[in-house]
């Protein structure tokens, strides 16, 4: 009887506390690795994101539309050429405006040698969510009348669900339950093709 009190004493209970403590330190540190990951992943997916505003915007500034897919502004990056407006002379100075030597021309130039420089290596991977295992993302544009006037729109979204790929199902499913309580979008979402937001995204 007294060896098996000292086998609890001194073997059992200590191991039963380590685990114990363990499994304490695990169910804290578990939230808390699972935040920094989404905020790893979120920055990479930013950049994304940002990275197709910049080519929609660049694309609606020549022709007064958005592209409805990301293979279509890939093209638009390799291929299409955006107008450079050049300005000679100030027309701060009223002399030389009185004179005619303030001047502008246009030039048309590549769009891969002026947007997202040190990005074109990348360009291809913009229609895809990081993580997600290939999972493409999703971008829609539309033009929709807003007070009697035809607005073009687009958004590009990424889920949760995708860019969360292989994290923990539950603490993925109570993070969606908090943006869905804040009625917003559960994942990333830059543009609106329901609502004019100036092509913001849900981060800013």
């Amino acid at each position: 009887m007294k060896t098996i009190f000292k086998v609890l004493t001194y073997v059992v209970f200590p191991i039963a506390i380590i685990v114990l403590v363990y499994l304490n330190y695990e169910s804290i540190m578990e939230p808390v690795r699972f935040d920094n990951e989404v905020e790893r992943r979120e920055a990479v997916a930013i950049d994304r994101l940002v990275s197709i505003r910049t080519l929609q915007e660049a694309y609606k500034t020549g022709h007064r539309r958005f592209l409805s897919t990301t293979d279509s502004l890939i093209d638009f990056y390799k291929n299409g050429k955006i107008t450079i407006v050049r300005q000679i002379g100030s027309m701060d100075d009223s002399v030389a405006v009185a004179e005619g030597r303030v001047s502008r021309d246009s030039i048309e130039i590549f769009v891969r040698d002026t947007l997202l420089k040190g990005k074109g290596s990348l360009i291809d991977s913009i229609s895809f969510i990081p993580f997600s295992g290939g999972k493409r993302i999703n971008m829609q544009s539309v033009v929709r009348k807003v007070s009697g006037i035809e607005i073009p729109l687009f958004e590009a979204t990424i889920p949760y669900d995708d860019l969360l790929n292989g994290l923990d199902r539950q603490l993925i499913v109570n993070l969606k339950a908090e943006k869905e309580d804040m009625h917003q979008y559960t994942g990333l979402k830059v543009g609106d093709i329901e609502n004019p937001n100036n092509n913001a995204g849900n981060w800013e």
